[in-house]
This record gives structure tokens, sequence and C-alpha cells, in this order.
């Protein structure tokens, strides 16, 4: 049986249902995203990899790429 999966979105991207944000939804101890105007396409993960990238983004650690 699936569960149904519950998407959350940041309370920043308005209450217009704009569908230009990230959304994220926790099922069966990972971390799913998706783009909002693109939901078919689920990007999965763990949360301690969210965790560095999230933490890797906020040190700068990709604001001049290579």
């Amino acid at each position: 049986m699936t569960d149904a999966i519950s998407w959350q979105k940041s309370s920043f991207s308005g209450a217009d249902n704009n569908q230009s944000c990230i959304e994220l939804a926790a099922a069966n101890g990972s971390v799913k995203m998706r783009e909002g105007d693109d939901p078919g396409v689920v990007v999965t993960t763990s949360v301690p990899k969210l965790r560095a990238f999230v933490l890797g983004v906020k040190a700068g650690e990709f604001d001049h790429p290579i």
C-alpha cells in the first residue's frame, strides 16, 4: 500500500498558487523534492545529504563554480 505524499512549499511562495517553487515531502525515511511547475519530476535524497547541500549553499561553496 502506498501512502499519499504530503508536499509542502515555503510560505514565501505566496498565497496566489505560485507554481514557481520547490516543494518538499518526507516519505519512507527520505526527502523528496519537486519543482511546482513540473510536479512529475521528483528527486529523492536522504536527510543527511540534503542537510550537507543546504549547509554548503549557506557557506557559499557554490557561489563561484569553476
